[in-house]
């Protein structure tokens, strides 16, 4: 089984920077390498797709809204993804879920549907 924990989330003012990390835990997890996203929900809104990863982690996929100012990054030997976001904007506010893939799907995808495994999520609130 693979358990999935967000941190970093916060109160930011605009302009400002927060990154958030999914930490994976979970006896499958240390063996393999995981297809890994960020998704996000704001209040009153269907989830939505932020960035994704592949296993590997050579190859990314960026919401186009945010693709200027969000990074995503993995660490696997620690069994961590990251999301830089920087320059944030109100309508950046909503909590952000950290997600996996299966084991044989080691491409990145923006489709919650294609993801098996996810995190509680992390509020983030923009705002001055």
């Amino acid at each position: 089984q693979v358990q999935l924990a967000e941190s970093g989330g916060g109160l930011v003012q605009p302009g400002g920077s927060l990154s958030l990390s999914c930490a994976a835990s979970g006896r499958t997890f240390r063996t393999y390498n995981f297809a890994m996203g960020w998704f996000r929900q704001a209040p009153g809104k269907e989830r939505e797709f932020v960035a994704g990863i592949s296993q590997s982690g050579d190859s990314t996929l960026v919401r186009d809204s945010v693709k200027a100012r969000f990074t995503i990054s993995k660490d696997s030997a620690k069994s961590t993804v990251s999301l830089q976001m920087n320059n944030l904007q109100p309508e950046d506010t909503a909590v952000y879920f950290c997600a996996a893939r299966g084991l044989l799907q080691p491409g990145v995808s923006a489709a919650s549907g294609e993801y098996r495994y996810w995190g509680q999520g992390t509020q983030v609130t923009v705002s001055s």
